[in-house]
């Protein structure tokens, strides 16, 4: 179909590009370029939508217009190794008759009313003028986003078309710069020829001269827009010195000014030598007006729970989230049902990055050293650069992967639903060796010296050989086993799907003593050695503390709803999801409630409580991932 359009027609709604991508809305257009909302119909169970920008090819003659598909080509491969936040990431690439595509995420946001729009359609809205803190928010953040760019090796990447239109609001308010000007491979190599929005474009971009100072032009431009509300485009060319800041706006301070008209310098050697050194004197100014550190931590308002207690920071996936948060080095990993492994800054809950797979993750994220690993429903063991979010390796199964991955031995160890229990090199995903049970494997083992412990649906627990998978020993529980095993002081504990809470003899796979419960468990035990007690959920609605050593009960605490989330123990309290949408804290000697958090959905078994750095995390059905105070 897009081979019959006329120049400067749009692609109908529901136009499907490489049999995939499915266009419902056109959401820009420019000169040079079209931008669509479009459908991911290889997602077929949930509704993924990505940002299809399609670029006209205008090239007079067939040569011309040969060189720009191959410009195309390289500037996209450019733009795909590009790994900041406030970058859109882009994750396929074609051509079709005279027009390309570049297919990115689409930017929108679930916050508040803001998130998704662009500043020009923000500015626009809000009465009188935008608060000063806020937009040198928004110009730290473009500096920071510039100075990635601008460093770029073997050359810097120049943007060359900063604007309000071009810098959205993504998820928690964060910028993201978009209409990265690719579209300028597609252009007539004519003299005098300039690329960028009159306005904003420094005088050299019309001189044919794009180097990283003009973006420093066009940000103060940008600035001078969002704090007068005086569209540049509007304006005589080059002429911000004829109307200061605070000329327009009044309640701007002389500091932020003074910052602004040094951006906008019509001699290049007179602004900002670089985006790093505009950024320090923008952090130096709301040092100044707020008496902190600029990042100190802050309390963000979210809404508080019934109980009072108050959310440090949530941040929204795009589908419900199954899998338990992990924190390695500051950063948290997560897995949703959108099909993404996330990673969020664990202080601030800011986005750094998400890597796609094709199925939804329940399964918990491992970090070994470098690399995140994490199954999918799609099949496959994934290992991601915990740094960048990039594949290094994968491993196929014939069965969904919702068994969480340990290492030891610089091996990882999984389940699958293919009833396979894999051993495969950290460093490589080859296989080691395999083992068979006869049915699904969804429990996550646990690994104690030279032995594997691990459950299966056939209802059987098993202790394996690290080395070889040999089986040592197997014990028969009368239904399956998700929950996964825990090993404390020679004794293996484990649920049964029998309704049962089993001690098992690591070393022999004898019984040790056996707590019936009133339902089936599929949360995994957790200890407190302090105490001896081992704590685990039930179908049933309660937790359960149980003796370590003779099975006695020692408490029991009822919720309103299931528990087949997993309790994590710290400091002496357990912390523990419930599908009534709590998070309880519980004293562990007592089982005495300190707190509960009440989110918008529900805390299913394997989105189970995380606790690192005075925070406890814990993901939702409500999309959400929250990190609330210990």
């Amino acid at each position: 179909m897009e081979g019959h359009l006329e120049e400067g027609e749009t692609l109908p709604i529901g136009t499907v590009l490489q049999e995939r991508y499915q266009i419902t809305e056109v959401v820009g257009i420019g000169g040079q370029s079209v931008v669509y909302q479009a459908r991911d119909m290889k997602f077929p169970n949930v509704t993924k939508l990505c940002a299809v920008k399609e670029m006209i090819n205008a090239a007079p003659d067939v040569r011309l217009r040969e060189l720009a598909v191959r410009n195309f080509e390289r500037e996209a491969d450019v733009m795909a190794e590009l790994n900041h936040p406030a970058l859109p990431k882009i994750f396929d690439k074609f051509s079709e008759g005279s027009r390309s595509y570049l297919v990115m995420d689409f930017i929108h946001g679930k916050d508040d009313f803001t998130s998704g729009k662009n500043l020009e359609e923000i500015l626009e809205e809000v009465p009188g003028f935008l608060p000063e803190d806020q937009v040198i928010q928004w110009a730290i953040e473009i500096c920071n986003v510039l100075a990635y760019l601008h460093g770029m090796q073997p050359r810097p990447i120049v943007f060359r078309d900063v604007k309000p239109s071009n810098v959205m609001l993504g998820p928690q308010g964060r910028i993201v710069l978009i209409d990265f000007g690719i579209a300028r491979v597609f252009q007539p190599d004519q003299k005098g020829t300039m690329i960028g929005t009159e306005g904003y474009s420094p005088p050299e971009q019309y001189r044919g001269i794009a180097e990283p100072r003009g973006d420093i032009y066009a940000l103060g431009a940008t600035l001078h827009h969002l704090l007068t509300k005086r569209d540049p485009r509007l304006e005589p060319p080059f002429s911000f010195e004829e109307r200061p800041v605070r000329s327009i706006n009044p309640n701007v301070s002389e500091g932020l000014e003074v910052i602004v008209m040094k951006a906008l310098q019509y001699d290049m050697d007179k602004r900002f030598s670089s985006a790093e050194e505009m950024k320090l004197n923008l952090m130096a100014l709301a040092e100044s007006q707020t008496g902190e550190p600029y990042g100190a931590a802050k309390t963000i308002a979210l809404p508080r729970s019934a109980d009072g207690v108050l959310a440090i920071w949530q941040f929204a996936c795009e589908d419900e989230i199954f899998s338990s948060p992990v924190v390695s080095n500051d950063v948290l990993y997560v897995g949703a049902y959108d099909h993404n492994l996330w990673a969020l800054d664990a202080k601030s809950g800011d986005f750094i990055w998400k890597y796609a797979t094709e199925g939804g993750i329940s399964a918990k994220p491992c970090v070994h050293n470098d690399k995140v690993i994490v199954g999918s429903e799609d099949r496959v063991l994934y290992a991601v650069h915990a740094d960048r979010g990039r594949i290094v390796w994968s491993c196929p199964t014939n069965g969904r992967i919702r068994s969480s991955a340990r290492v030891e031995f610089d091996i990882v160890f999984f389940g699958s639903d293919d009833g396979y229990l894999y051993a495969v090199r950290a460093q490589s995903g080859r296989v080691v060796w395999r083992f068979q049970a006869m049915k699904e494997i969804r429990s996550s083992p646990a690994i104690d010296g030279e032995v594997v412990y691990i459950g299966s649906d056939d209802g059987h627990l098993y202790a394996l050989n690290i080395q070889d998978g040999k089986m040592r020993w197997r014990f028969r529980i009368a239904r399956g086993v998700m929950s996964s095993p825990l090993v404390f002081e020679g004794l293996v504990y484990v649920g049964g799907m029998d309704n049962s809470l089993y001690a098992i003899d690591a070393r022999y796979g004898s019984a040790a003593w056996r707590y019936r419960t009133g339902g089936r468990i599929l949360s995994s035990p957790a200890v407190s050695p302090e105490l001896g007690v081992v704590y685990v959920g039930s179908v049933d609605g309660s937790v359960y503390a149980v003796d370590a050593d003779s099975g006695r009960l020692v408490w029991k605490f009822a919720t309103q709803d299931q528990v087949i989330s997993s309790p994590a123990v710290f400091e002496g309290v357990i912390y523990i999801g419930s599908r009534d949408g709590h998070l309880y804290a519980v004293d562990a000697k007592s089982g005495d409630l300190r707190w509960k958090f009440k989110t918008e959905g529900r805390i299913l078994s394997s989105s189970s409580p995380s606790v690192c750095d005075g925070m406890v995390y814990v993901g939702s059905t409500d999309h959400r991932v929250y990190a609330l105070p210990i």
